[in-house]
């Protein structure tokens, strides 16, 4: 086991991201819970939760912009920011065009957004506890290609798109968990 000695600055950010990554994991469980329980057809609320995952994480890379601005280049979380609000906005769209639009519209954001977490982990590495977000960005990525198949197929459904969120949760409270050294250094 390796200790991290971490900056004041580092210490900064990781308590920030440590805080962030815990209200990701709740609410990534929380929403997957409610939108496997309603995604058997699109109905309002289906519409709702999909499009409402998006603008979660663009809150969420606001505040991950705001706490690390002294430590890292934001222009990954700028990228992030604008890929969900267009995923948000084309999954409102796609919604009007059935469950293969939607699916193909939730697996190119999928890719990118998991593009995005994979480089922005592999560059806070220093920071201690990014592994999760490196593995999770890699997953998202190849989960997004999954969704956009799975649209294509006889009866597509949107329960395993939900579901998505159950592991990328996994990922943040393991991330979470793990920073709490780097937050408590200095």
């Amino acid at each position: 086991m390796t200790t991290t000695a971490a900056a004041p600055g580092i210490s900064q950010t990781a308590s920030a991201l440590r805080r962030l990554y815990f209200t990701r994991f709740a609410f990534a469980i929380v929403w997957a819970l409610v939108t496997i329980a309603t995604a058997k057809e699109i109905s309002p609320l289906t519409v709702v939760l999909f499009v409402l995952y998006p603008l979660f994480d663009v809150g969420a890379a606001i505040y991950d912009l705001r706490s690390t601005r002294t430590t890292s280049s934001p222009t990954l979380l700028y990228v992030n920011i604008v890929v969900s609000l267009l995923a948000a906005v084309g999954l409102g769209v796609a919604s009007s065009s059935g469950i293969p639009a939607v699916l193909r519209v939730w697996g190119a954001w999928a890719i990118v957004a998991g593009l995005v977490q994979l480089v922005v982990g592999v560059t806070r590495r220093r920071m201690g506890g990014q592994w999760p977000m490196i593995i999770s960005g890699g997953i998202s990525t190849l989960a997004g290609g999954s969704f956009i198949a799975s649209a294509a197929a006889a009866n597509p459904s949107l329960t395993n798109a939900a579901g998505y969120a159950i592991p990328g949760a996994i990922f943040f409270l393991i991330a979470a968990v793990r920073l709490g050294r780097a937050a408590k250094a200095n």
